[in-house]
């Protein structure tokens, strides 16, 4: 089993579309803030200071919506190991009901932040992800 990452959110005010429910712009940034926490929680400071992921897709599926003061609980993980420069990610919002709300994969490519380009993930920058 992935080591899994969560990360509580709930839905305010400003999140809410003209259909009363969490736009989905709200749940695209959602999901970058879960996948950079789960990244500053096990990479370290060096990691960090020398290297940034960007989004290269997003698969979306928004399977149920979410009303202001409703709560979801975030859940991520990786996928297989790296591809050159690239991670899949895994990404499932859960309500207070145990139901799925929004599923997610996105594709993440990791930049060398010194020569601003895209790398191969070193092996020790995926383990923390790898491992259980």
């Amino acid at each position: 089993m992935k080591p899994v990452f969560e990360l509580p959110f709930t839905a305010r005010a400003g999140h809410i579309d003209e259909l009363g429910h969490v736009n989905n712009a709200i749940w695209v940034q959602w999901i970058q803030d879960v996948a950079t926490a789960h990244w500053r929680s096990v990479a370290s400071e060096a990691h960090q200071a020398a290297y940034v992921w960007v989004v290269v897709r997003h698969e979306i599926d928004y399977l149920r919506g979410l009303h202001e003061g409703e709560s979801v609980t975030a859940r991520t993980w990786v996928g297989d190991a790296p591809k050159g420069a690239r991670f899949d990610r895994y990404m499932e919002f859960v309500g207070d009901d145990g139901k799925v709300r929004v599923k997610a994969r996105t594709q993440w490519a990791i930049i060398d932040v010194a020569a601003q380009r895209p790398i191969r993930v070193p092996a020790d920058v995926a383990a923390p992800f790898l491992d259980d």
